[in-house]
């Protein structure tokens, strides 16, 4: 048995446009539902969203019969709960909030095995299916997605330096941190955001890194895969679910 090709990584590394959904309501079985929609990844997300390593084992489980390449944005750039994430078997991790190329570096340490990073050895986890995957020591982290997010204008002034770090196999804007940052807080569309947020995007096509975002617009998300973005979260579970519930009352009482 040998390690599993990662089809987003090879997309990604193709140039390959892909869309994206966000999955927070830490539920396999609302993972499932999302599943089977078609998309061509999805960022199973412990940050902002109740989910555990329990829960994020469960919808790891619900989309392994599907197409959709199910990652996971740990709540830190934390080690421990890195190695933790990889032993049950995410194909690949965002790094929120990262800072500097000290701290890409360290996010991708955590991913790598002695004598390349820090991460810990067990031979049988979830990801190398119990000690049955022979290959998994020598080919498990070329097939591994490391993502890097800059959420400050001070890592989107950095963020080609971050994204030239070696492992990292692209860079995340989030646009509602970014304008936290700019102080336009809970208006993650404002244009001022996007017209900071779209030349250092360029900056990183031209250094052949690859550029993706999360957007509750489809229309403004494939405007970014047009313009070269290639992965885009178009949609969050929980808002697919509210504003199906307000569509569905508001045209009953009409």
């Amino acid at each position: 048995m040998n390690v599993k090709p990662n089809a987003f990584l090879a997309k990604l590394r193709a140039g390959t446009p892909q869309i994206g959904v966000w999955v927070g309501l830490a539920s396999p079985f609302a993972a499932e539902i999302i599943a089977g929609a078609g998309f061509d990844w999805a960022m199973i997300d412990m940050e902002h969203s109740p989910n555990d390593l329990t829960s994020v084992l469960g919808q790891l489980q619900a989309f392994a019969a599907y197409d959709t390449t199910a990652m996971v944005r740990p709540e830190w750039n934390d080690a421990v709960l890195v190695k933790r994430l990889l032993d049950i078997g995410a194909p690949g991790l965002l790094f929120p909030m990262v800072q500097s190329v000290e701290e890409a570096k360290k996010a991708v340490a955590a991913t790598r095995y002695p004598p390349n990073g820090i991460r810990g050895v067990s031979t049988s986890t979830r990801a190398n299916k119990f000690g049955r995957v022979t290959d998994y020591f020598t080919k498990a982290e070329a097939e591994l997605a490391v993502l890097l997010q800059v959420e400050t204008r001070a890592a989107v002034n950095l963020a080609v330096e971050i994204g030239q770090v070696q492992g990292c196999d692209g860079v995340f804007f989030g646009p509602a941190d970014i304008g936290a940052d700019m102080g336009i807080l809970g208006q993650p569309m404002h244009s001022d955001i996007w017209d900071f947020i779209l030349p250092a995007a360029k900056r990183l096509m031209a250094a052949g890194i690859p550029v993706g975002t999360l957007v509750g617009d489809s229309t403004f998300a494939r405007r970014l895969l047009d313009e070269g973005f290639t992965f885009v979260a178009c949609g969050v579970d929980a808002g697919i679910l509210s504003r199906g519930a307000d569509a569905l009352v508001k045209s009953m009482k009409a």
